[in-house]
């Protein structure tokens, strides 16, 4: 077929719009060809102009037999495509392909201005969201937050003020901090993914045009797990290349994890370099988590690690007034109080306790009062917890044996010392979910060996020690007392 030389790009456009329209489904034809422009037509090269990186991609990928021979009919054998992308800030990039048309090996170079026609760049295949149906423009990305989960209702105190600021410094000078990554860290339950999605919520509202996107380290091993069994990995890193801002919530569950670990260590260092933010949750200090790779580990210690601990009783007691007052309903300061002196735990503890007082009453007409509240939490305590903070062992432990806690991390042989440094490692083991390693790293940087040698020593004498064995249990009660597991 001879070379249409009638056509203007717009008319040569239009035709193949008519073919397109035929043969595709009509909500494809509507998200991937009606948003294209045509902008010039000249010696054969029809130039359009198409909404974002990831539009242009996403045709390369799905489109490119059919625009080609489309183009092949109604131009000429030696027709060829550019592309002028729109990019999302606002300013515009052209950025050519060039298109041998009339071979099966069709030979496209991507590049960056038509002066550097002699560094082509690799064209990524198709971005799918994992997430939602793939969208014509970055922004249709579901961004997963909480909405509930803001600044506004998060309880600030001692125990967290520091992380709260920095996650409001993130937020308000966006990619401008050197807090990259910020990874906040502490127990369970207490409010490092309440945090992680206020700061996402307050980067959406500070910076709408930016893509934030929260994702528990569980979906995002399951969600590469499925693209790898179908081929299609590159899809799954070129989508979280995507993104500005990155909330991984819980990145110890990475553990052993180790082809993911491969993938995540490519789309962080993207993002690092690109100075895209990075928000990771985790129940122990960065460094510490066992069962990732070395690398990611020293990558996820370059920003800034934040530890949340344990509230105050006053805190408690605003974090109890501020539920009641979301629930509607109004429960006399003092036996929040007597909640908060018991549940000492964590904010979720805190707050099932609540809940179950409040059903408790609405279901069964009782009164709030000091019994109910007792037997509300007497209920609740019945099953055993091991949150407990190694921090509160060692406490405990040292002031039952009138010992500094500083000492406990000291090298020395002090019979005294290496008695409370025992029974704290031991308890540290029983009572928390902590790895030997990460107990040996409250102690000074010990060998996991040395907590191993320490519990099993614990555990003989109590077996062969009558009084050893009472004192050992006299301090558990102490330490489950102040972690809310009874009710004195």
């Amino acid at each position: 077929m001879k070379e249409n030389k009638t056509h203007t790009a717009e008319s040569a456009w239009e035709k193949c719009l008519e073919i397109f329209k035929d043969v595709l489904e009509i909500q494809h034809f509507k998200a991937w060809f009606e948003p294209i422009q045509a902008v010039q037509l000249k010696d054969a090269v029809l130039t359009i102009k198409v909404p974002s990186q990831f539009f242009y991609e996403y045709l390369e990928e799905n489109y490119l037999d059919l625009i080609a021979k489309t183009l092949k009919k109604i131009i000429g054998k030696q027709a060829s495509l550019e592309y002028e992308i729109t990019i999302s800030q606002g300013s515009e990039q052209h950025s050519a392909s060039s298109i041998n048309l009339p071979g099966k090996n069709y030979d496209y170079k991507l590049y960056n201005n038509r002066n550097e026609a002699n560094a082509p760049l690799v064209i990524n295949s198709q971005i799918k969201n994992p997430f939602v149906i793939p969208g014509i423009r970055k922004v249709q990305i579901d961004p997963q937050l909480n909405p509930t989960y803001t600044f506004d209702n998060y309880i600030e105190g001692e125990s967290n003020r520091v992380a709260k600021m920095a996650g409001i410094e993130v937020a308000q000078k966006l990619h401008k901090t050197s807090f990259n990554p910020l990874c906040i860290y502490g127990n369970v339950g207490l409010g490092k993914t309440h945090l992680a999605n206020a700061i996402g919520n307050e980067c959406k509202k500070l910076h709408p045009e930016k893509i934030v996107l929260y994702v528990s380290t569980e979906k995002f091993v399951t969600q590469f797990q499925h693209h790898a069994r179908t081929g299609m990995i590159n899809d799954f890193i070129n989508f979280y290349q995507l993104i500005d801002v990155l909330i991984l919530d819980d990145i110890q569950n990475f553990a052993k994890a180790e082809k993911t670990q491969e993938v995540l260590f490519t789309i962080f260092n993207h993002l690092h370099q690109s100075h895209k933010q990075i928000i990771l949750t985790s129940d122990c200090f960065s460094k510490n988590i066992e069962g990732v790779q070395e690398r990611l580990l020293d990558r996820f210690s370059w920003g800034l690690n934040i530890q949340l601990t344990q509230p105050t009783e006053e805190m408690r007691v605003e974090i109890l007034q501020s539920k009641c007052k979301a629930e509607g309903c109004v429960i006399a300061e003092s036996l929040l109080r007597f909640i908060a002196q018991h549940i000492v735990s964590n904010v979720r503890d805190l707050e099932s306790v609540l809940l179950s007082i409040l059903a408790e009453s609405s279901f069964n007409k009782k009164e709030i009062d000091i019994n109910l509240v007792k037997q509300c939490l007497q209920t609740f305590i019945k099953a055993p917890k091991k949150e407990v903070s190694i921090d509160n062992i060692q406490k405990i432990v040292c002031d039952y044996f009138n010992v500094p806690v500083k000492q406990l991390l000291e090298k020395t042989r002090k019979s005294e010392i290496v008695h409370a440094r025992q029974i704290t490692m031991y308890f540290s083991k029983k009572l928390t979910q902590n790895t030997l390693k990460v107990i040996g790293e409250y102690f000074g940087g010990k060998d996991h060996t040395t907590v191993m040698h320490s519990c099993k020593t614990v555990e003989n004498q109590i077996e062969v020690d009558t009084e050893f064995k009472k004192v050992v249990l006299d301090l558990q009660n102490k330490i489950q007392i102040t972690a809310g597991t009874s009710i004195a």
